[in-house]
């Protein structure tokens, strides 16, 4: 819509930012008349937004690159882009870096044939790597003539990832799992630990907003099981390992990939066939395909007796789990913490575990070495001027980065104010880091801390609850420069944060609706709205 009157000024470069007051005045024209922001300037419209181009938004070509949107509506966005945008719109749109890439870069290496392995993209799961087969069958089978792919390769640009060992998952490093605490008091309905991991021995570095690629192995009770399913002899080789050994640290165990499914096709007959072949295919006859791993796979067609290395070749590899990172080196310097959640749930009566988190949180015993690599952060990071106010909102797991942010600001004795929006469940089991936040107020680094608890009391209250409440304040801080940060589940609580400060900025800079999003936009723009979604 177009704006009729002139919205109160909204400082989009903060003071405190290394411009002249002439260029600071210049730039907050520039932006406000790019997004909308001053009267008489183009009205405002949903193409206005997505030009903005931040991670979790729009990126100027890319409406579809948000976390939140589901893969079906995000190919509907991207229909009649040329391929590799839809291969982009494809993946979860969440830029972790678990596959080694970005979203748009992971999709443009498999387009230039640079990438072949398809299943990469761990939260986008089966349905990113099915629709990720059916654009590259579009290729005409993905086969280049070698004078066309070396053409390709050459016209590449020239790689800028960081290939020394331990910066990146195809070069991890062995390090050393130190200790577990359980963060929850007694009666909590979660169980979230609290790892150390020594890194003296693996030389590595971080810094506060990276996260940890670590690669687990699976539950050997569940491998056994599996086993146990087809008689498959457990030391049957498979190179240099054992069957048993190839399935607990090598393959995925879940999903049940579609490849499996074929092969069962290929050993059953009748309907049994038919159910198979038709779940290869990515349909649910049944209405449980969501629901089913290796085993569910292998329990649904009992009596399978499948070569063991055909087996094991139609498994799709184990990938490793991005965690961000909870500590600072400058204070726990030779160490890497974690903040994880125990993954469990049941299914037909059988538990499921999340295969990192349990084996962080249960399986590995102190001193024992495990894979890892450092996933540099792409776009989360504090201010480079420790004055620079920061605002930050995690709840539940969601604290982890902003544990090291604080511990990095205390460490450097950074003079800019902090606010951290924290909830979970109930404050007397799921108050995580409890104490060390109290010792960071008294010390001054943590200037506010805003709690919300959903199963406290008669009503739930979420960190947007507390955020509005607290919006004119926050807002003022948003005004004098502060970053905004967000970390925590992408589908639902990251939308609802972004909604809340939308309305809080429209409420208290007296604008309208169109502009307080183009005012969001122009801080991711900027830098100063930065998210860790998952």
């Amino acid at each position: 819509m177009t704006i009729q009157t002139p919205p109160p000024s909204l400082t989009l470069i903060p003071d405190t930012a290394p411009f002249t007051t002439e260029q600071r005045a210049w730039l907050n024209g520039f932006f406000a008349g790019v997004l909308s922001l001053d009267a008489g300037a183009a009205p405002a419209t949903t193409a206005d937004l997505g030009a903005v181009g931040v991670a979790g938004g729009d990126d100027g070509a890319a409406p579809w690159h948000d976390p939140a949107i589901e893969i079906d509506a995000r190919m509907q966005l991207a229909e009649g882009r040329p391929l590799n945008r839809r291969m982009m719109a494809a993946m979860a749109q969440q830029d972790c870096g678990q596959c080694g890439y970005n979203c748009e870069d992971y999709a443009d290496a498999i387009h230039e044939q640079a990438e072949p392995r398809l299943n990469l993209c761990v939260p986008g799961g089966k349905a990113t790597a099915r629709m990720l087969k059916t654009l590259v069958e579009e290729m005409g089978g993905g086969v280049l003539d070698p004078d066309e792919k070396r053409a390709k390769e050459s016209a590449k640009p020239a790689t800028t990832g960081d290939v020394r060992p331990g910066r990146s998952r195809e070069a991890p490093v062995p390090v050393r799992f130190a200790s577990r605490q359980r963060l929850n008091g007694e009666g909590s309905e979660k169980v979230t630990n609290h790892i150390e991991i020594d890194l003296t021995e693996s030389g590595l570095d971080y810094e506060p907003g990276d996260s940890l690629g670590v690669f687990p192995e699976n539950d050997p009770r569940l491998v056994d099981a599996v086993l146990a399913a087809i008689a498959a002899p457990a030391d049957f080789p498979i190179g240099d390992k054992t069957l048993r050994e190839a399935l607990i640290a090598d393959t995925s165990l879940a999903p049940a990939p579609d490849a499996l499914f074929q092969l069962i096709s290929y050993l059953t007959g009748g309907e049994r066939k038919r159910k198979a072949k038709v779940l290869a295919q990515g349909e649910d006859p049944d209405g449980d395909a969501a629901t089913l791993d290796v085993l569910g796979a292998l329990e649904k067609f009992p009596g399978l007796r499948p070569d063991p290395e055909a087996f094991y070749e139609v498994l799709e590899p184990l990938q490793p789990r991005l965690y961000s990172i909870s500590s600072s080196m400058k204070r726990n310097p030779g160490r890497v913490s974690l903040t994880v959640d125990a993954v469990r749930y049941e299914v037909q009566g059988r538990e499921r575990l999340g295969v990192a988190s349990t084996f962080l949180g249960e399986r590995l015993a102190p001193g024992s070495a495990l894979k890892a690599y450092v996933q540099k952060a792409h776009g989360f990071a504090l201010p480079k001027d420790g004055a620079t106010p920061i605002i930050m909102v995690g709840p539940g797991t969601g604290v982890a980065p902003f544990r090291a942010f604080l511990q990095e600001r205390y460490a450097t004795k950074a003079e800019g104010p902090a606010w951290l929006f924290y909830g979970h469940q109930r404050r007397a089991t799921d108050f995580f880091y409890e104490a060390e936040l109290g010792l960071l107020q008294k010390s001054g680094t943590l200037t506010r801390l805003s709690l919300a608890w959903s199963r406290d009391g008669d009503r739930k209250v979420y960190v947007q609850d507390r955020m509005r409440e607290e919006g004119a304040e926050l807002f003022a801080w948003l005004e004098k420069g502060a970053h905004f940060y967000i970390c925590g589940d992408a589908k639902r609580m990251a939308k609802d944060v972004e909604t809340a400060l939308t309305d809080i900025v429209a409420e208290h800079g007296k604008v309208s609706p169109e502009d307080a999003k183009a005012y969001i936009a122009a801080l991711k723009k900027v830098g100063r709205y930065q998210a860790d979604v998952y």
